[in-house]
């Protein structure tokens, strides 16, 4: 009876419980154009590596847990991808190179509009040559689209809510874990693989379809071939796991993969039986044999012959499991490609590259060289590579005001402190700007004093605690004349969902905070709320607009003056598609003179919208 047992610290329960929620991050579809003339653009302008190597698709707002699958879904016969990174929506990137050498661009978010809940499968579930779709059906159930168009041009219709066995019963599949389709038994019917949180595996197998053309499956066993894959923590089992069966070493069956939450890599059981009668009773052992690899753990596996030499290539989407997540929040998607040996070699572990500094990303843009054009800054949560502090990357803009060309220049020499959020402001009015910094801890906002010059600055730490929240963490300082009075007031967000209101009493040489508020006009957007502020419908003062954990955005229009603001919520005055604790900026990166906009989130990217 294969099984692997590991003995795993109380601990661990933690990180469970912030793998799983990492992948109920809400999003919505690609958006045309909206009503304030914004248009998401994944590819406005180049970005590149410290080593001068470009990110290919720069703005898709980040990876934290991609599962990755690879079908020709438009019939050109090259493979297309599929990557479902958030709850109930999957990303559709085209092929538009060749079978041999797959070129991808992004096209969407939400594939279609599909609500896929947590996990999807496509398969030609009706055997008339296109590809059908499985996803999950809330809560552990199996919806069922059937493609009602062609190979060339799929229409998916919901078929059924929730797929049944032969004696009418819903089909139960935990929506943690992946299951999957193969014809395991060459009888031309296809079979469905369902792990459990027990680390089992259940088989069932087609048995035709009913009178609504919906398949039909019969439960053959809850222990296929006494397939036991468990880990032991603190004398409980947990399973959670995706599956996949494919034909590794070319002897005409198929052979088994396995990736669970307490598995750092990917387990593998050899099929020493035949495509008529497989047997899958071996240990499993880690892949690739001889040199495994290993990650955060919880890996899913996807085959495809991506270079089209006859061969199955491996593609795993990292979803975080017990083995510290943090570490893969960037280095997510890996691809191993088959040698002619057999073997498998990693070739990459970003193979869609994407901005991405791990999770939940915050940026800021500001002339911090004095050159003319808008340097991008880039914060994290913490460091995929060092677990005791967040960082802020720094991109210089190498092009132009009107034309930027992004290059990262490493990381800002800042006090070691987690959730970086800057703002820039001249706060001492010497003409170069100096830059606040909130950060989680207790919520303390550290100033930054710039003791160069405005086209040589050197930002010296002068206090982590310039000031602190009343209550609460995860400050989020926005820097603003609010009341047209010349200097520089202050807003700070926070994990509640207020906001606080500083009003500068000093001068704009000394700036002198004092605390109005800290629940300024009631405000209150669930949680982690970001403010920014910006003339978002052109009257000459400032609206101010939130980012929040859930709500995405939330506009307050300013309908008083400049100097008096008097704001109103306006739930249609901004409706873009935006990741769960987003962090939105506004910015005029083309020099068209309106403002575009940019956005960080839980995926550790940046979304990018066009103002047309």
């Amino acid at each position: 009876m294969p099984h692997l047992r590991s003995l795993l610290p109380t601990l661990l329960l933690v990180l469970l419980a912030a793998g799983c929620a990492a992948s109920r991050e809400a999003d919505d579809a690609a958006s045309p154009v909206s009503k304030a003339g914004f248009v998401r653009d994944v590819y406005p302008f180049p970005v590149y590596d410290e080593a001068g190597a470009p990110y290919e698709h720069p703005f898709l707002g980040g990876f934290n847990v991609p599962r990755p699958q690879f079908i020709d879904i438009d019939g050109d016969g090259d493979l297309d991808l599929f990557v479902q990174e958030v709850t109930g929506a999957v990303k559709f990137f085209e092929n538009t190179g060749t079978p041999g050498a797959a070129r991808y661009v992004w096209r969407t978010d939400r594939f279609h509009d599909l609500d896929v809940g947590e996990w999807y499968r496509f398969f030609d579930l009706d055997a008339d040559g296109d590809f059908d779709l499985l996803a999950e059906e809330r809560y552990s159930f199996v919806r069922y689209f059937r493609n009602e168009g062609t190979p060339e041009t799929p229409v998916f219709k919901l078929a059924e809510d929730s797929l049944k066995d032969a004696g009418g019963k819903p089909i139960f599949s935990d929506r943690q874990n992946i299951p999957n389709l193969t014809d395991i038994d060459c009888d031309d019917a296809l079979d469905l693989f369902i792990g459990k949180l027990d680390g089992t595996v259940m088989r069932y197998e087609s048995v035709g379809r009913d009178a609504d053309d919906v398949p039909r499956f019969r439960l053959l066993t809850e222990r296929f071939e006494n397939i036991e894959i468990v880990a032991q923590l603190s004398g409980s089992r947990h399973g959670a796991n995706t599956l996949a069966l494919t034909d590794i070493d070319g002897d005409g069956d198929q052979d088994f993969f396995w990736g669970d939450f307490f598995e750092p890599g990917l387990l593998f059981i050899r099929n020493t039986g035949t495509c008529a009668s497989p047997s899958l009773r071996s240990e499993p052992v880690p892949f690739p044999p001889g040199h495994p690899f290993r990650t955060s753990g919880y890996n899913a596996p996807f085959f495809a012959d991506i270079d089209a030499d006859g061969d199955v290539d491996l593609f795993v989407g990292v979803l975080g499991g017990a083995f510290n997540p943090i570490k893969t929040s960037a280095d997510n998607f890996y691809f191993f490609e088959q040698t002619d040996d057999g073997d498998f070699v990693e070739r990459t572990r970003r193979y869609l590259k994407t901005l991405d500094v791990g999770s939940e990303s915050v940026p800021a843009f500001a002339d911090l060289d004095g050159d003319g054009d808008l340097d991008l800054f880039l914060s994290n949560k913490i460091a995929p590579d060092d677990f005791n502090t967040a960082q802020m990357h720094r991109f210089e803009n190498v092009g132009a005001p009107d034309a930027p060309v992004f290059r990262e220049r490493g990381t800002m020499p800042l006090h070691a402190a987690f959730h970086y959020v800057p703002a820039f402001g001249d706060l001492d009015a010497d003409g170069d700007l100096d830059l606040l910094v909130g950060t989680w801890t207790r919520g303390k906002v550290a100033l930054y004093r710039n003791e160069g010059t405005p086209t040589a600055p050197d930002l010296r730490l002068e206090t982590e605690e310039y000031l602190r929240l009343t209550r609460g963490s995860n400050a989020a300082p926005a820097l603003v004349d609010i009341d047209a009075d010349g200097d520089l007031d202050l807003f700070v967000g926070e994990f509640s969902g207020t906001v606080n209101f500083y009003r500068n009493d000093g001068t704009p040489h000394a700036p002198a905070f004092t605390l109005v508020s800290d629940e300024y006009l009631g405000i209150d957007v669930g949680q982690r709320s970001f403010p920014v502020f910006h003339d978002l419908d052109g009257d000459g003062d400032f609206d101010l607009i939130l980012g929040a954990e859930a709500e995405g955005l939330v506009v307050y229009r300013n309908d008083g003056t400049p100097q008096a603001p008097a704001f109103v919520r306006d739930d249609d005055a901004l409706r873009l598609a935006v990741p769960a604790l987003a962090t939105p900026a506004f910015v005029d990166l083309d020099g068209d003179g309106d403002a575009d906009f940019v956005t960080g989130g839980l995926s550790g990217g940046l979304l990018y919208y066009e103002r047309r």
